[in-house]
């Protein structure tokens, strides 16, 4: 799909539209924003659209497309770093300006956390930077958008992971914004943990040959097993796989047990990244809830900023981890199967790093 024909434009207006002056530029933002901040410039509005709008999706897919393919295509932080701000675009609007309201622009695009695709091709900063030329060449000295929040974050996350080794390069961006986020349904997210914990009772059954304890019972968790996503239901259902597959999903208790922790269910934490949660403690603390469809509606998440906190966390400390495996460096404090388990819900509870509302089975963890 050839993106740049599907850009809202002066061919888009209505004939009773106004013509536009003939100094004024044409300005495509991508704001990653819940809500766009008003315009409060003089401009004038050729197009808008959000995560509601069906052409949205497919119009971001060929905006990444003509990103990544620019010039040699060759994958710079720059071009990264875009990338990725793309992929959590929420709101697109096209609307001309004139360039004396530039510096007003700036301000508004700061707050949207806002990339600017201009008529030459051009992707610029808020202030006008080139990050990316019509040619593919990138600028590694302008500066993409990032909510101030998220950059706060990232500052205090580097601090407490100080004496982590290996440790991350300054390359990776912040993770998202308070701004940004929207969060899963608690209902859905009670949902979610509770069919986690119900395969990971069943891969221990079969990794162990053990008698499955309740939170691995359809009686006693009738929520969990009706949450199971296909893939789940069809190794519950199969009742039998290869001793790999069974240990890899028994981790799941420590996906069920972030959800938990974010729920505010006392017997869930992730304070240490090393140590694997008290399965039998944490299914008293959530039994009753397994049971009680008015218990998932009545269940409400953690702060956002606690989530982000730990979101932010969990990537850099999966990143060390799987850096540590691939460089034989042993790790101290961190268990790269906990950590891994934790950015899998924390990705899926935000959306990050993913499509919005991606299916868990589909949830992807890039470090």
């Amino acid at each position: 799909m050839n993106f740049l024909k599907r850009l809202f434009g002066r061919g888009e207006l209505a004939p009773e539209t106004p013509a536009a002056p003939v100094e004024s530029l044409l300005i495509n933002a991508y704001a990653t924003v819940r809500d766009l901040p008003p315009l409060d410039f003089p401009h004038q509005v050729r197009g808008r659209r959000d995560l509601s709008d069906p052409e949205l999706a497919p119009h971001l897919e060929g905006f990444i497309g003509y990103v990544m393919g620019r010039g040699d295509g060759q994958m710079t932080t720059t071009r990264y770093h875009l990338w990725r701000h793309l992929q959590r675009v929420r709101n697109h609007i096209s609307f001309e300006a004139i360039p004396p309201d530039l510096p007003q622009v700036e301000a508004w695009a700061r707050m949207a956390n806002a990339v600017l695709f201009l008529p030459d091709g051009s992707v610029r900063a808020p202030d006008m930077a080139v990050i990316m030329s019509a040619e593919g060449e990138t600028s590694p000295s302008a500066a993409l958008p990032y909510q101030p929040d998220a950059v706060a974050r990232r500052e205090r996350t580097r601090e407490r992971l100080k004496l982590m080794d290996p440790q991350p390069p300054a390359s990776i961006p912040p993770a998202i914004g308070e701004a940004e986020v929207v969060l899963r349904p608690p209902a859905e997210v009670l949902q979610r943990a509770l069919a986690l914990f119900y395969v990971a009772v069943r891969a221990q059954v079969h990794r162990l040959g053990v008698e499955p304890i309740p939170g691995g019972q359809r009686e006693h968790n009738p929520i969990g097993f009706a949450s199971l996503t296909p893939r789940e239901a069809a190794f519950v259902e199969s009742g039998a796989s290869d001793l790999a597959t069974a240990t890899t999903i028994t981790w799941r208790f420590e996906a069920a047990n972030t959800l938990l922790w974010a729920l505010g269910f006392d017997a869930a934490h992730i304070a240490d990244s090393d140590q694997m949660i008290d399965v039998d403690a944490l299914w008293l603390s959530v039994a009753s809830a397994a049971c009680n469809e008015a218990g998932a509606e009545a269940a409400q998440l953690r702060p956002v900023r606690e989530i982000l906190d730990a979101l932010d966390r969990t990537w850099l400390e999966h990143w060390a981890a799987r850096q540590a495996s691939q460089k034989g460096i042993p790790l101290v404090a961190i268990s790269r199967d906990v950590v891994a388990e934790r950015h899998a819900a924390l990705n899926w509870l935000a959306s990050f790093q993913n499509d919005f509302d991606v299916s868990w089975d589909d949830t992807d963890t890039p470090t």
